[in-house]
């Protein structure tokens, strides 16, 4: 059995502040290949499908399909604010390296 990702109360938090809930929308961490370092993160808001596991708090929705799952297995999802930005972010255990930007990562 695969653990789930984890969603920070930061990460959901943020959602709210967005008002994606109130749109019918949650946000969505998808995997998906390329990236420099073979596979990247793909992160949008966007309505839960129906093979979506689908993660609550606050009111907030985040969605993995099942395809990503694996990928994101006791990953967390969090919400950061940096002088150069803010963004979602993935600490991801099954990563063995990441690009400098966080986006790709590789296995």
């Amino acid at each position: 059995m695969q653990l789930p990702p984890k969603v920070t109360p930061r990460a959901f938090e943020r959602l709210a502040e967005i008002g994606a809930g109130a749109q019918g929308q949650a946000l969505r961490v998808a995997v998906e290949g390329g990236g420099c370092s073979g596979f990247q993160y793909e992160i949008k808001l966007d309505a839960p499908a129906e093979d979506d596991v689908v993660l609550e708090g606050h009111g907030e929705r985040v969605v993995v399909d099942s395809i990503s799952l694996p990928f994101l297995a006791g990953a967390t999802i969090d919400f950061t604010e940096e002088l150069i930005g803010a963004r979602f972010t993935i600490d991801n255990p099954n990563a063995s390296s990441s690009c400098g930007c966080g986006t790709s990562f590789s296995m």
